[in-house]
């Protein structure tokens, strides 16, 4: 099925130590709202939605915490980060307080794309969320891709 076929984004599936905790997070931070809960009778799952963007909040417990470092995991079969643009990193960064843990950067990557910058965070269960700004599409990749 191609994209033209009505394929599009749906969501990312997170497991939460505390779903209200991690709720909070992505409400402060990247201005999720709370877009729909099921309940599963001793559980439920919370949906979140920012513009087109949608994460699945499921309770997973207090259980190992992945080792994070840099920018995620480099693990086959697991997700490296989330991310997100912004127009401004600087105003993003200075509303960043220090309960934010950040995992790498500020780094500018001027050499591939002139005023791209990103800096990567830790969510309350571990997983690295990327925010940048200045990333632009190279036109002539689609030539070459296939």
């Amino acid at each position: 099925m191609s994209a033209e076929g009505g394929l599009r984004w749906s969501h990312a599936a997170l497991n939460c130590t505390d779903q209200k905790v991690t709720e909070e997070f992505y409400h402060r931070w990247f201005g999720f709202e709370r877009a729909r809960t099921v309940d599963l009778g001793d559980q439920q799952i919370v949906f979140l939605k920012q513009g087109q963007v949608y994460l699945e909040l499921f309770a997973a417990g207090a259980g190992e915490r992945p080792d994070v470092t840099k920018d995620g995991p480099s693990t086959a079969g697991t997700v490296r980060h989330l991310a997100f643009q912004t127009a401004d990193l600087t105003e993003f960064l200075s509303g960043l307080d220090e309960d934010v843990p950040v995992s790498l950067g500020p780094l500018s990557f001027d050499d591939f794309i002139p005023g791209w910058r990103s800096i990567w965070l830790t969510d309350p269960d571990g997983v690295v969320v990327e925010v940048s700004e200045g990333y632009r599409d190279d036109p002539s990749a689609h030539a070459h891709a296939h």
